[in-house]
């Protein structure tokens, strides 16, 4: 395995990047109601369990981006396009095929499924056009 050099600065930024991009994607005029009405939680729910939450959501977008920079580099990426392509691979290969699966197998909601893994979709395509773009 060859050594990969890390940009720490743009680690950071596409981790605010994803952080900012779920806040606006399950913000009240965006998604929220439609997530609060498929997932079966209420908002008081939603809302004491926010900290937690918000807390594990950022070390997952750190591994997520660490994994990713990774990725990006072994795939030669090195522009927005082929961070994009880079991002949407993972997405496909990993996040959709494993979340789609355990929709399924859990008899949870299509549109459920929809929601959460649209926003990993756009999150792992715009942190990797970021990545392998940054200069």
């Amino acid at each position: 395995m060859h050594e990969i050099t890390i940009n720490w600065l743009a680690l950071v930024v596409v981790v605010v990047v994803r952080m900012g991009l779920g806040a606006i994607w399950y913000s009240p005029p965006v998604l929220l109601k439609p997530w609060l009405a498929v997932s079966g939680i209420s908002e008081a729910e939603m809302k004491s369990g926010m900290p937690r939450a918000l807390g594990f959501d950022l070390l997952g977008s750190i591994l997520m981006a660490f994994v990713l920079v990774h990725a990006i580099k072994y795939a030669g990426a090195a522009s927005i396009g082929s961070g994009a392509a880079v991002g949407f691979l993972n997405w496909l290969g990993f996040v959709a095929v494993t979340t789609l699966s355990a929709t399924l197998h859990e008899h949870r909601s299509l549109r459920l499924w929809l929601i959460s893994s649209g926003y990993q979709l756009v999150a792992l395509i715009v942190m990797g056009a970021i990545l392998a773009g940054w200069p």
